[in-house]
């Protein structure tokens, strides 16, 4: 089964609609809750980084069978620079509004990393970038 998200830059109010409908889908689907927890933080930290960087939105694509949970988040935002700088715990590029409504504490990779079986990220600075989250179910 696929589905298809689309993800709104600069509206934080929305953010997690995307993994608050894939945790419902693992519920109906009987996943085991720890999959779906893990799964749930994952998409969530994915789908704040686009809200508050990637200008014009991005796309979230869960593909879910008997064997693992897949899913690709796609943005055309300014990429990220050095994704192992990214990847450590506290650094964060967030602009100072976003910071001051609570989000930017640099822990949005680290967050996926910790709460996924694999995780491949491909960007490039002026070209957005390429979240892939797996877990096997």
């Amino acid at each position: 089964m696929k589905f298809e998200f689309e993800i709104e830059d600069g509206d934080f109010a929305k953010a997690g609609t995307a993994s608050s409908q894939v945790k419902h889908i693992l519920k109906q689907l009987n996943v085991d809750t720890k999959i779906i927890k893990k799964t749930t933080v994952a998409i969530y930290e994915a789908e704040v980084n686009v809200v508050a960087h990637a200008v014009g939105g991005g796309t979230l694509t869960a593909d879910i069978n008997l064997e693992r949970i897949v899913v690709e988040v796609v943005d055309q935002g300014p990429g990220i620079a050095d994704i192992p700088q990214a990847m450590t715990e506290g650094f964060s590029t967030a602009s100072p509004e976003v910071i001051s409504m609570g989000f930017g504490a640099g822990m949005g990779l680290p967050n996926m990393r910790k709460n996924a079986d694999k995780l491949e990220i491909t960007s490039g600075v002026g070209e957005g970038t390429r979240v892939v989250i797996t877990n096997y179910i």
